[in-house]
């Protein structure tokens, strides 16, 4: 199961630094506007360390991360809906990402131009936030335009449903609010995924602060510090060094690692885990899936064939592995109904 994060900002607020760190994959970053012309896809580890610990307890010959993906988008500016810098023809390589990460410039560096003339955190988002709901707007509009027709002879229910639905949404989105803000039930918001709206997918606020600087103001949220500059110095050193300065630095983890956790809990992700001496796994699923479909995300036949799961805490298989755990009387059989639990170490029984 694969999640994509797509990255959005204004021009030269560090969103390409920020993806070379994140990936260690090079892409064009220059001291001009639009240096990304095309998205860059770049697939990034998610951080464990509990999958270290299993792959230790079961003396796996291989240790496999789960991922997460992001995609890097070039720069929008003001006005870009009404056609200024490059226009908002690169909303479309974002219509497809699950969730999205807003880089806002905080950092003060006289050598990089900013394309407002000076850098205001606040002002910056309500610029990005505005052009993402007008390239909403722009959806509906041509949604309710196609679909009105449609209720002319008043018998096309579902015709009716969607109009009131793009009629709210469209009052809603003039004047520049982002669609998550308006109350939809479910029905509304099964109705309406299809839109793909870029302000109904969950957002997270980077703040790419100086190095010595971490402040984030009230009105960004829900946002993490980050410094770009710093994260791209510490992917150029090996692990051992890149900890070694964190710890002088006085830092617990990197700006990255917090970035990809948040990112994680944006998409309500959690994981569990296989594990044996063949390998020790993590795998991704949403919060609150059952264990049939968990199954599902090793392989399809798992959830269609579902007897049943094999489950141990991680805190329980830790102390002994999966044998220790048995005579423990801590291995759990559960069922379709099972919700599996972020650490769950499972092994899946089904039929063929």
């Amino acid at each position: 199961m694969s999640f994509q994060v797509g990255i959005v900002g204004l021009p030269n607020v560090g969103k390409s630094t920020l993806f070379k760190a994140l990936t260690r994959k090079q892409v064009v970053i220059e001291n001009y506007p639009f240096a990304t012309i095309d998205p860059n896809v770049g697939v990034v580890v998610v951080p464990d360390a509990r999958l270290d610990k299993l792959t230790e307890v079961s003396s796996s010959a291989k240790t496999i991360p789960t991922t997460i993906e992001f995609v890097d988008i070039a720069g929008l500016v003001k006005n870009a809906h009404q056609g200024e810098g490059l226009g908002n023809q690169f909303l479309a390589n974002i219509r497809e990402v699950d969730a999205v990460v807003q880089v806002v410039r905080a950092f003060r560096d006289p050598n990089i131009i900013h394309v407002s003339g000076a850098v205001d955190p606040k002002s910056d988002a309500e610029v990005v936030n505005l052009e993402l709901a007008m390239a909403d707007l722009t959806t509906v509009d041509k949604r309710l335009a196609a679909t009105r027709p449609k209720l002319k002879t008043g018998q096309d229910k579902l015709a009716i449903k969607q109009v009131a639905l793009y009629e709210r949404l469209q009052a809603h989105l003039q004047p520049g609010s982002p669609a998550r803000t308006l109350s939809l039930t479910e029905d509304e918001r099964e109705l309406g995924r299809d839109l793909q709206l870029l302000t109904m997918k969950p957002l997270l606020y980077v703040l790419n602060t100086d190095e010595d600087a971490n402040e984030i103001p009230a009105e960004i949220s829900p946002a993490i510090a980050v410094s770009a500059k710093l994260e791209a110095e510490l992917a150029d050193l090996s692990p051992d060094e890149a900890r070694t300065m964190l710890k002088e630095l006085g830092l617990v983890e990197s700006g990255l690692d917090k970035l990809i956790h948040a990112a994680y809990d944006l998409l309500r992700l959690i994981t569990y885990f296989t594990s044996g001496p063949e390998e020790s796994r993590a795998w991704t699923i949403t919060r609150g899936t059952k264990a049939p479909q968990a199954a599902g995300v090793i392989h399809t036949d798992f959830e269609k064939g579902f007897i049943r799961a094999e489950t141990i805490a991680y805190q329980d298989f830790i102390l002994g592995g999966e044998a220790h755990a048995r005579e423990a009387g801590k291995l759990r059989l559960e069922g379709k109904d099972y919700v599996v639990q972020d650490g769950d170490v499972m092994h899946f029984r089904f039929s063929v």
